[in-house]
């Protein structure tokens, strides 16, 4: 599976003056349906290396479940928020993710100093961010952000983050497999699989379904 993620950038961070440094990172973002969800996890110097951790894409279903304990304990704090496939429809892709992040982080029950985040694109904050929370949410601020490409092969938090959103998201999606099992989403987890396709095809979209999608087998009038 390659070289195992390190604490290495999440220390360098906390050695240059941040208290604590949450590991973030996005799920279902390919998604026909479901939601797409956002895990965060804070680590600060105290915090040990954490073995078997590896991006959840390299990692089994089974695998995965058995490491949310280990994560959770392991960490000083950890999260995931979700943003709904009407969300995703209301304030577009990017839109999505940045709320399903800010809830992330409203649910740490702390304040992390910088968030370490997957990829190349900050799209947890900038621009129009305070638009996108809803009165009742009660979002706060962003943190910090730094953006690492390949974080989750290389950052723990990072790896850790996947881990917590994967399995949550999953969850979601199998539970939702038994409103409509002809989608076959405890499965395709939502992904344009054939399966998932053919359903389309032959009956449509459901309310789980990214309507504002151009999904494979659906005329514009369905």
């Amino acid at each position: 599976m390659g070289t195992a993620p390190s604490l290495r950038i999440e220390r360098e961070l906390l050695r240059a003056g941040a208290t604590t440094v949450a590991g973030m990172d996005e799920v279902g973002r390919g998604a026909l349906c479901g939601p797409v969800s956002v895990g965060v996890v804070v680590v600060d110097l105290s915090v040990p290396a954490l073995p078997g951790v590896r991006d959840s894409k390299l990692l089994s279903a089974p695998a995965r479940v058995q490491l949310v304990p280990r994560i959770r304990s392991w960490c000083v704090a950890s999260s995931v928020g979700h943003a709904q496939a009407w969300e995703v429809d209301d304030r577009g892709i990017t839109g999505a993710l940045r709320l399903a992040g800010l809830r992330a982080l409203a649910g740490l029950g702390v304040v992390p100093d910088v968030v370490l985040l997957d990829g190349s694109h900050d799209w947890l904050s900038g621009p129009g961010q305070q638009s996108l929370l809803d009165p009742d949410d009660e979002l706060g601020p962003t943190p910090s952000v730094v953006t690492r490409i390949k974080g989750d092969l290389t950052c723990t938090s990072v790896a850790a983050a996947s881990v917590l959103a994967k399995t949550e998201r999953d969850a979601i999606m199998i539970g939702l497999h038994e409103q409509f099992p002809e989608y076959e989403w405890a499965d395709n987890k939502g992904y344009a699989a054939p399966g998932h396709v053919a359903a389309l095809a032959s009956h449509g979209v459901t309310p789980m379904h990214r309507r504002s999608w151009r999904l494979p087998g659906v005329t514009s009038s369905d």
